[in-house]
């Protein structure tokens, strides 16, 4: 009897799995198709490259952090996390409808919230937005090392969201989302300009508006070296960034199949020479003005080979680039020395990395960008003629225009409300106890002079 309870229990077992087997059938998808699989492909590319650039802010709060005193530590951390957080809201509720949606040729008005929003990418919309909400947020990163060590944080925090929302959008949708620079010709494939150049003008503008530090300049107008307190993390922060730049710019094709694929490969190799050609010339230089190959100079060095091959990276040739960022590592020493002569305070060098660099890789566009590579027209060394060149140069003065001007105006309304600069007594103190009431380091006694 129980042997057959069993062999009619195991009958209806199979007939039940016989019924879910074809139901499931019934009801299963399609294979998918060669588009769905490169589609695929595509978005998972721009996610990972996208989590790389995010990356990038710890490689900047590194920087930051190693390149201020350690009174000022957990102030230029939390303005590094901050300044992030509020871009991401921003960017989403307002920013990325100023900057792809439908609009005029200065600006977009459709997709508030991401509702309805134009997605001008062949992948899914919310990968796009991410890609591109993490480049709105390096570009207000770059602002907060030149002003660093006398800012008021809650002044950090308004002018981060003007920024987020309006004055980084305004100038991607000239170049990126189909306004008036990208109608003519203009290119920057990965920010030099957008971003870099962005940020450096806004960091210019702020260092100007508060003035230089306490004891950076002696009575006879001659620089006082005010050093940072941890040279070791600064390195951590440029290998970061250096690593991150490889989702930086690679990441820009917005996909990895067809065409794309080898693009890649000549990016990434691009971003690599560069930055290494930055950082050797740099050091060179100051090695040769100043008898000692100063190492925060490498670093800066490489960070602006960096900066200037992140708008002609995927238009010229790797020897090309070998030049484009040994020029810019040259160009970051004489702006340090610049700033210097002009009284203009920049404790981690933001303005000769990112606005002196970002002006340079977007000019060297039109010197050494191919039409063969994706370029419009031929620079000028592959006998395009000044035609490019002049469209990036236009591109460069009216975006560093746009910038400092609003920016000079926002800072002003924000002086005028709450204040730029701490007293004199916050900064001696240092800002981490008078703005935040912590230490980055409670276990040591800091002593503060002027």
């Amino acid at each position: 009897m129980s042997k057959r309870l069993t062999a009619w229990g195991a009958t209806l077992v199979g007939l039940l799995l016989m019924l879910a087997t074809n139901a499931l059938a019934d009801d299963a998808k399609p294979a998918p198709t060669v588009t769905d699989v490169a589609t695929a492909i595509d978005t998972v590319w721009v996610l990972v490259t996208a989590f790389l650039v995010f990356f990038m802010q710890a490689g900047f709060a590194c920087v930051e952090a190693g390149f201020t005193r350690a009174k000022n530590v957990c102030n230029i951390l939390a303005k590094n996390f901050i300044d992030f957080c509020v871009s991401s809201l921003m960017f989403f509720l307002i920013g990325y409808a100023i900057m792809f949606g439908d609009g005029n040729d200065y600006l977009g008005w459709t997709g508030f919230g991401l509702s309805e929003a134009k997605n001008p990418s062949g992948v899914p919309l919310y990968a796009y937005w991410l890609f591109q909400a993490v480049f709105a947020g390096t570009a207000a990163t770059i602002v907060s090392g030149a002003m660093a060590e006398r800012t008021r944080f809650i002044a950090y925090l308004l002018y981060t969201f003007v920024i987020s929302a309006i004055i980084y959008p305004v100038i991607g949708h000239w170049t990126w989302g189909g306004g008036w620079l990208s109608t003519m010709g203009f290119a920057d494939f990965a920010g030099s300009t957008v971003v870099h150049a962005t940020g450096g003008w806004i960091a210019l503008v702020g260092a100007l508006m508060l003035g230089p530090r306490i004891g950076k300049y002696g009575p006879d107008g001659k620089p006082k070296a005010i050093t940072g307190h941890n040279i070791p993390l600064a390195s951590v922060g440029v290998m970061i960034l250096w690593f991150g730049w490889f989702g930086f710019n690679p990441g820009s094709t917005l996909g990895a199949v067809g065409s794309n694929t080898e693009a890649i490969g000549l990016i990434a190799i691009n971003t690599n020479l560069a930055a290494a050609a930055g950082g050797l010339f740099a050091t060179i230089a100051v090695w040769m003005i100043y008898g000692k190959p100063d190492v925060s100079m490498l670093f800066n060095g490489v960070l602006a080979g960096l900066v200037a091959i992140t708008a002609p990276c995927a238009y010229v040739s790797p020897s090309a680039a070998i030049v484009i960022g040994a020029i810019g590592g040259v160009l970051v020493v004489l702006g340090v020395m610049l700033l210097d002569k002009l009284h203009i305070d920049d404790p981690v060098g933001a303005v000769p990395v990112h606005c002196l660099n970002g002006i340079w890789g977007t000019l060297a566009v039109g010197i050494w960008g191919q039409k063969a590579l994706g370029l419009a027209n031929d620079g000028l060394l592959h006998g395009g003629g000044l035609g490019q060149l002049g469209v990036q140069a236009l591109g460069v003065i009216a975006c560093g225009a746009y910038a400092v001007i609003s920016m000079a105006i926002i800072f002003s309304i924000i002086k005028a409300i709450v204040g730029l600069r701490v007293t004199p007594e916050e900064e001696l103190r240092g800002l981490d106890i008078d703005e935040h009431g912590m230490e980055g380091y409670a276990d040591f006694q800091i002593f503060t002079t002027r």
